[in-house]
């Protein structure tokens, strides 16, 4: 029993020591972990850096807040375009973007890329009801070109560069329409096809000052909100018509 409980031990130790060879194989971090939005804030982007242990390729993944997107289709009735059909898709990031070393094809299997969520093609979006193969396409690529439009998601995967042979950098955009909340940045070291090695950085995007009180009272006091705009309004108008009354 001792001998069992010492070989037990032994291989216990091998492991956490793999564990942690494997994961000291790949450093990286941001240049700032908070985005702040202020009233002018018109975009910004981030550096992500890092450096890797071992040869193999990089993959950044940068996935925003999950939520609930509905996608309608129009069609012409009576000469008037209208939305006939609707599908939501449930698990959709906010934002969405991908970078690599070398382009993806050459270094990551479908098998893998399915895994991993490696691109937009990848993402596993759950649809909110049964749709023929068909129709399910086509509300996927709608979802992801309004994505794209918007400019929160990319078609195309950014560039990781490689300074010498183990340290890299990659920018990271983010629009001016950016969503709020957390995000989580993914960095995955490649080797022969395979994820040797992966780490998983947080960010916050965040409203900041009085742009971000007034969008707290609007969502948390919706009705009182409506109310004050009506009320700012009318006394606009009244006050502009008094003005000119005048001149």
């Amino acid at each position: 029993m001792k001998r069992i409980l010492l070989l037990l031990g032994l291989l216990f130790a091998t492991l956490a020591q793999q564990q942690q060879a494997r994961a000291q194989a790949l450093v990286a971090d941001l240049s700032s972990h908070l985005i702040a939005i202020t009233a002018g804030f018109s975009g910004t982007e981030l550096l992500l850096f890092g450096a890797t242990e071992g040869e193999g390729d990089v993959v950044v993944l940068v996935r925003g807040p999950d939520s609930d997107v509905a996608v309608r289709r129009k069609a012409r009735v009576a000469g008037i375009w209208i939305n006939t059909e609707t599908l939501s898709f449930a698990g959709v990031p906010s934002y969405y973007r991908v970078a690599s070393s070398k382009p993806l094809d050459e270094i990551v299997t479908p098998a893998l890329r399915q895994r991993h969520q490696i691109g937009s093609d990848f993402l596993r979006l759950a649809p909110s009801r049964d749709a023929d193969a068909i129709a399910l396409a086509a509300f996927r690529a709608g979802l992801l070109r309004n994505k794209e439009k918007l400019e929160l998601y990319d078609p195309e995967p950014g560039r990781v560069t490689f300074l010498g042979s183990r340290l890299f950098r990659t920018r990271i955009v983010f629009p001016a329409n950016v969503p709020t909340g957390a995000y989580s940045i993914e960095v995955l070291l490649v080797q022969n096809g395979q994820v040797i090695a992966a780490q998983s950085t947080p960010m916050f995007v965040s409203k900041i000052g009085v742009g971000a009180e007034i969008y707290d009272f609007a969502h948390v006091h919706a009705a009182w909100y409506g109310l004050i705009a009506i009320l700012i309004a009318v006394f606009a108008g009244w006050s502009a018509g008094l003005i000119f009354r005048k001149s």
